[in-house]
């Protein structure tokens, strides 16, 4: 159709027709005139209207789905957060339990060496001090704790402290290369001294170049003048090796320590030494030989073969 005055008039016409009956049909309610028509409507374009709506219904489903997928998986998210909560706790509590074990441990240590001791926990490794191998504690000046105190746990020597704050101190470990402590063998009470290597075992520098050392051989701390920075009787660590090539003066051996540095949680600061020294009474028992089983061959003697055929006579 052209765009012409007659084709606008007539569009217009059109839509005031249609506003009227809107009008007529709205006032009439469920009596307007031009229900029956819409009733026609229905019966020819339902059909059509219900194969489209039946045509749509697997996108509308798709989409329904995709939402319920939505909520299923935020359940899922919701579930594996509580879960992984769970586990947290769990987690917790073996913690707990692996602490409390590690404190039994030291109390029955520092009971056996008659050490008193201070509480603390790892809570940082290393130092701005430039030491390679240190950690803080959470105890310090306020807690009682001062420069030069030995650091132990239930395995046995794990330091000396070297720096206090108000509320934490440094403790310099035993495997680091700037430290050193006077030891004493388990039964010979041969002296010597050790030294951190990092993570390699200690190195012993025994002050008797002849004394018998072997493999197996244990030793604990000295002991310092006034018990600083050593207390006495700490368990060091077990001779891991001896060096065949020692010299007249010194004897060179390895010894592995007790103390897992690379682990440490739950340690004690002596800050009260024992009346008296506990000598080896503070090392862990000896595990017991393992017994070698013995076995009895018990020869049960067989009857004398014939000669010639005949039977021997009894």
């Amino acid at each position: 159709m052209r765009d012409t005055r007659e084709s606008r008039l007539l569009l217009v016409l059109l839509i005031a027709i249609a506003f009227a009956l809107i009008t007529v049909d709205i006032r009439g309610g469920e009596d307007s005139p031009v229900d029956g028509a819409r009733q026609a409507a229905a019966t020819v374009f339902g059909p059509i209207e219900d194969g489209v709506s039946t045509a749509v219904d697997p996108i509308g489903n798709a989409v329904s789905a995709i939402r319920d997928s939505g909520e299923r998986h935020d359940r899922l998210a919701e579930l594996e957060k509580e879960n992984a909560a769970l586990k947290a706790d769990l987690g917790s509590d073996d913690r707990n339990r692996s602490r409390v074990r590690q404190l039994d441990k030291m109390l029955k240590t520092a009971a056996n060496g008659q050490y008193g001791i201070k509480g603390a926990e790892v809570v940082a490794i290393g130092a701005a001090q430039g030491f390679s191998w240190t950690v803080t504690i959470d105890v310090g000046s306020n807690d009682g704790i001062k420069r030069d105190m030995t650091v132990l746990n239930g395995d046995g020597l794990v330091g000396r402290v070297t720096t206090v704050g108000p509320n934490t101190a440094t403790v310099l470990l035993a495997n680091d290369p700037d430290f050193t402590v006077g030891t004493r063998m388990e039964a010979t009470d041969e002296l010597g001294f050790a030294s951190g290597q990092g993570d390699r075992p200690l190195r012993v520098e025994l002050l008797n170049g002849k004394a018998k050392v072997k493999k197996g051989d244990r030793l604990v701390t000295f002991g310092s003048q006034a018990d600083k920075p050593f207390v006495p009787g700490v368990p060091v660590g077990v001779v891991s090796r001896v060096d065949p090539s020692g010299g007249d003066l010194t004897r060179t051996v390895y010894v592995t320590p007790y103390v897992g540095f690379t682990k440490l949680d739950i340690v004690g600061v002596v800050v009260e030494a024992p009346r008296k020294d506990p000598r080896d009474t503070v090392l862990p028992d000896k595990p017991k030989p393992t017994p070698t089983p013995t076995v009895t061959v018990t020869v049960t003697p067989s009857a004398q073969a014939p000669v010639d055929g005949q039977p021997q006579e009894q």
